[in-house]
């Protein structure tokens, strides 16, 4: 059938200028571009949440670790005060009070390294002033020739670790005569 029968044919709908037509290539070709920075942007984020996970799962193997071998280097230090202390113990029905003494002094200094190693300090704060934060006042005592509220005596040293209060020191306060 011919079309003056009265049936046309399908037409398609075509840019009518070649200005058009550049036009459609440049969005299309802005398309393309547009949705390969949508797949890569996407690809970088999915490797960014695996590196996090990963980053996340290795922190919790090392708290995991330090939890369990954290005091690994303590009893490092210890171990040879134990020994000592053992040795001391099985040698004490054979020895006498001179090399029991020799003995305990020699653990002391072990101890006393293994503390230094550490970072443990030893607070004996005799005539200094009463802290608070640092000393446990036990008793207040008159003194004629103390500082009111310094420290007249150590009942019990206290200690610390890297600058941390372990236990505070437990003292004696001076006060003023009545």
């Amino acid at each position: 059938m011919s079309a003056s029968d009265g049936e046309h044919e399908p037409t398609a709908v075509l840019p009518e200028t070649a200005a058009q037509l550049v036009e459609l290539e440049r969005l299309q070709q802005a398309l393309t571009q547009a949705e390969e920075r949508a797949k890569n942007h996407w690809e970088q984020y999915l490797r960014a949440v695996a590196d996090l996970e990963n980053v996340r799962k290795r922190a919790q193997r090392d708290v995991e670790g330090a939890h369990r071998y954290g005091v690994e280097k303590l009893v490092q230090e210890l171990l040879p005060v134990k020994d000592s202390l053992e040795l001391a113990v099985e040698n004490a029905p054979r020895a006498d009070a001179k090399s029991l003494a020799e003995g305990a002094e020699a653990t002391l200094k072990l101890l006393i390294k293994a503390f230094e190693k550490l970072n443990v300090t030893e607070l004996n704060p005799v005539g200094e002033p009463f802290d608070p934060s640092q000393h446990e006042a036990v008793l207040a005592q008159e003194s004629r020739d103390a500082e009111p509220n310094s420290v007249l005596q150590v009942v019990q040293r206290g200690y610390g670790l890297n600058g941390r209060l372990l236990r505070p020191a437990r003292v004696v306060v001076a006060r003023a005569p009545a």
